[in-house]
């Protein structure tokens, strides 16, 4: 059973899918976009298709405190709009604190130059969101 992780963003949306075992993450594209929310949806309707994934884990944005703040209720408008277009496929809140900072420390340790850094960032952040749902999971087993 694959599952889809999503780090939702302003303007680039990163992508993650499980392997078939659901054991490990992998990146899979960071969709850009700006204004029409319906194009990247459409594109990750496409990826759910692709992979006949069966849930979806998406980033969500916690201050440190716990509480909820702007970026989390646009992260939950996206997630509602999502809902409406997978009505069958469940799709679970993970907190994402601290992904974008561990994305950001492995591409300095792995020596990715600056430029690059903004197309991988939101992919590299939504593997380590997945990547911690399925390690939460297999630790419940």
């Amino acid at each position: 059973m694959r599952i889809i992780g999503i780090d939702y963003g302003d303007s680039r949306i990163g992508i993650a899918v499980s392997d078939p075992l659901g054991w490990t993450a992998q990146g899979v594209e960071t969709i850009n976009w700006k204004n029409n929310i319906e194009e990247p949806i459409e594109r990750i309707l496409q990826i759910i298709k692709y992979y006949d994934a069966k849930k979806i884990i998406v980033g969500f944005p916690k201050n440190m405190n716990g509480t909820i703040g702007p970026r989390g209720e646009k992260t939950d408008e996206f997630i509602e709009l999502l809902k409406s277009k997978v009505e069958e496929i469940p799709i679970i809140k993970w907190d994402e604190r601290l992904s974008t900072v561990a994305a950001n420390k492995t591409m300095h340790e792995l020596g990715v130059k600056k430029s690059k850094k903004k197309q991988v960032v939101d992919q590299i952040a939504a593997v380590y969101i997945l990547q911690g749902y399925l390690d939460a999971m297999a630790l419940k087993e």
